[in-house]
């Protein structure tokens, strides 16, 4: 099952790639032969997906162009019999495929893997549904039988549709007619199976039904000569021997290298990930980017163009049962009989019906557009998330649009962190009295607890310093006046033209006599930088310039070290502690209280 639906996808995503259908065939063996050997997740399908088959086409057609005067369709070449421009371009797509292999394996070197964790949900969705617009975009060409350039580029989604409408006369009536057979039929047959798949033990092929129907359907009517249909054409036997990619023009090709690499892995992993969560087992992100830049290394000196894994293929594993890589490894031996019997036989295969599959293929990263109700009603930074990166994906690339979606993450997660909670207050009834006599606990009501709620860096701690003073002015009265006088004194020994006047500033909050000890509970910090920890040794010395009245617990032993190296408390009690219950023990001992 696997190898009928590898066979008709190779086939449409090497013409997706702008390189000859044969390459596809070769880009559905050896990819999926190399990650069966590296890869951790046992029901992904790589080999051809559309969206890097996009990417590479863009550097096929900018280096090789259709109307090349270097290389034509005449000029055999003596590989597989083709001509030396269709081996010009599947050079340039074998290299993108080796560069981009390149970077993903330098990447887990690198141990980037776990930097996955910047490619939200949302960004990943927005970004394939993205890709998938300009994959049909790039297919109506063929499902309206249509003569025109290739256009790509920013804003090139648009001028294709702007071309199609300018010479909308020139659609070929055959192809069109064809193209809508074959949508309607494939959706059709492909919506049975999904219903009735738990009552049918093997699911309608209907791809290779359809090709096979079409490509003699063609042939006897002859619809290459009599209407000028255009179809796949000779499709040569065997595989031919290993040739390095022409590194000669690697550097022309880092753009599309990059988005393959980036784009292949993050729609890669979100479905290794998906299929061992519903299946239970783990999958290393790192190994991953091993295994998926070897699918590309070492294919692209066989001729394949890009590949990843693709939703279709792997959503068949899961309901055909598989569940290792062996069942991937049994369809590449079904696809070496195609390759050295089958292939010369599609000839005649039309390319609106191969334009057809692509398409209905698609049809799972369309309907994410579905999950724009969900981010709306969880939250809507989301939902504008999703729709923005969307939007850069088609009036752009996908690249860009990745790119887009984890640069406006990052911005919100810093707008949000800076504006989250840092500390808390804490009750010391619901902390220490089930240790404590019920006279005792009257005798800490004047403790207070502040909790610390987020790691302490350099992007909150401004909001850190402003909420620890903000609890001080509300619920510790004297800490809050001593903290202005303080402040005062230091502002005097700074500025000589104060002459010593503080009243001002004394008058922000009525002081009372009360003496409070803080119990600061850091086991919400997790982790800090140097700013940071600058700014919590601050409020330490001015709590601590007061009485002392400071203790620090829960802390860990590297935050201690920090303290101490970045300055002196200058306190002549220990102020460190590693639970609230020894804090208030020192309390008790020390016997600072409020009346």
């Amino acid at each position: 099952m696997l190898a009928i639906q590898q066979v008709p996808q190779g086939l449409a995503f090497a013409v997706l790639s702008s390189v000859h259908p044969v390459f596809g065939l070769y880009g559905s063996l050896f990819p999926v032969i190399i990650y069966a050997v590296f890869g951790m997740g046992r029901h992904v399908a790589t080999g051809t997906f559309a969206l890097t088959s996009l990417i590479s086409a863009n550097a096929v057609e900018r280096l090789v162009p259709p109307l090349s005067n270097n290389f034509t369709t005449s000029n055999n070449s003596g590989v597989l019999g083709l001509s030396e421009f269709e081996m010009q371009r599947i050079g340039v797509a074998a290299a993108v495929s080796f560069l981009g292999g390149i970077i993903q394996v330098a990447m887990f070197a690198l141990h980037l893997g776990s930097a996955t964790f910047l490619l939200t949900e949302p960004v990943i969705s927005a970004m394939t549904t993205g890709a998938a617009t300009h994959v049909v975009t790039s297919q109506v060409k063929y499902l309206l039988g249509m003569k025109m350039p290739y256009i790509s580029g920013p804003l090139g989604f648009f001028y294709i549709y702007a071309y199609i409408f300018e010479n909308i006369n020139s659609v070929q009536l055959e192809a069109l007619l064809l193209s809508l057979l074959s949508l309607v039929v494939l959706i059709l047959v492909k919506e049975l199976n999904e219903k009735f798949k738990r009552k049918i033990k093997v699911v309608l092929p209907i791809d290779l039904i359809l090709i096979i129907a079409t490509s003699v359907g063609c042939y006897c009517a002859d619809m290459e000569n009599t209407y000028g249909l255009e179809v796949v054409g000779h499709i040569p036997e065997g595989i031919p021997a290993p040739k390095a990619p022409p590194m000669n023009i690697l550097s022309e090709v880092v753009t599309e290298a990059f988005g393959v690499a980036l784009v292949g892995y993050v729609a890669s992993l979100a479905l290794a990930q998906g299929s061992a969560k519903q299946f239970r087992y783990s999958v290393d992100d790192n190994q991953e980017l091993l295994a998926h830049g070897l699918s590309n290394v070492i294919p692209s000196f066989f001729f394949c163009i890009p590949s990843a894994a693709a939703m279709g293929r792997t959503a068949l594993l899961y309901s055909t049962g598989a569940k290792t890589q062996v069942a991937c490894l049994i369809s590449c031996i079904l696809i070496l009989v195609v390759i050295y019997a089958i292939g010369p036989v599609l000839y005649w295969l039309p390319m609106c019906v191969l334009a057809s599959i692509i398409v209905v293929g698609l049809k799972g990263m369309l309907m994410q557009f579905r999950d724009l109700k969900k981010y709306w009603n969880v939250d809507k930074i989301d939902w504008s998330i999703w729709v923005s990166t969307y939007v850069f994906t088609v009036c752009f690339a996908a690249n860009v649009g990745l790119l887009y979606g984890v640069v406006c993450t990052i911005v919100i997660v810093i707008f949000r962190f800076q504006r989250a909670r840092t500390v808390s207050m804490k009750s010391i009834k619901e902390v220490e009295c089930k240790f404590k006599t019920e006279g005792d606990c009257e005798s800490l009501q004047q403790v207070k607890i502040v909790s610390v709620n987020n790691p302490l860096v350099f992007l909150n701690a401004k909001k850190f310093h402003h909420d620890l003073l903000r609890i001080i002015q509300d619920s510790l009265h004297y800490l809050y006046c001593s903290l202005l006088l303080f402040q005062c004194e230091q502002n005097t020994l700074l500025n000589p033209l104060s002459n010593g006047n503080c009243h001002g500033e004394l008058s922000l909050q009525p002081c009372t006599n009360e003496r409070c000890a803080l119990i600061l509970d850091c086991s919400g910090l997790t982790f800090f930088d140097y700013t940071g920890v600058s700014v919590l040794l601050q409020v330490c010395i001015y709590i601590l310039y007061i009485q002392n009245c400071l203790y620090v617990c829960l802390i860990t032993a590297s935050l201690v070290k920090a303290l101490q190296y970045s300055g002196n408390l200058g306190s002549e009690n220990p102020i460190f502690f590693d639970s609230i219950s020894s804090a208030i023990g020192a309390i008790d001992l020390n016997r600072v209280s409020c009346k």
